[in-house]
């Protein structure tokens, strides 16, 4: 069974940039069965899909944060990450990797039940 880890600060000042990094096991990122993606859910509100990386490291972002957002990977170490750029308050939240199996894209707000596998999340606070 595949698992996921999330791991990075947990607080981020205004105007600088997110980075997270999600550690999997128990299955291959390079696996053509499985895509791997960040959710994450403000205080209060909903899933939101933030975008997938596929297999073969092709990325697709939710039109909403494509601006600001970026993943990449690293085979030798089984991890894809992401960064979020010129954060804000709003963009606090607790952050998930999750996969699916087969490559699927999102409009904006997921269900637990839309991902195969979940990281237990971590918090990330915004502020000065």
């Amino acid at each position: 069974q595949v698992q996921l880890q999330e791991s990075g600060p947990g607080l981020v000042q205004p105007s600088q940039t997110l980075s997270l990094t999600c550690s999997v096991s128990g299955g291959s990122i390079t696996t053509s069965y499985y895509a791997w993606n960040w959710i994450r859910q403000p205080p209060g509100k909903g899933l939101e899909w933030m975008g997938v990386i596929a297999y073969d490291g092709s990325a697709y972002y939710n039109p909403s944060l494509k601006r600001r957002t970026s993943f990449s990977r690293d085979t030798s170490k089984n991890q894809f990450s992401l960064k979020l750029n010129s954060v804000t308050p709003e963009d606090t939240a607790v952050y998930y990797c999750a996969q699916t199996e087969g490559l699927r894209t999102f409009s904006d707000q997921v269900s637990w039940a839309d991902f195969a596998s979940w990281g237990q999340g971590t918090q990330v606070t915004v502020s000065s």
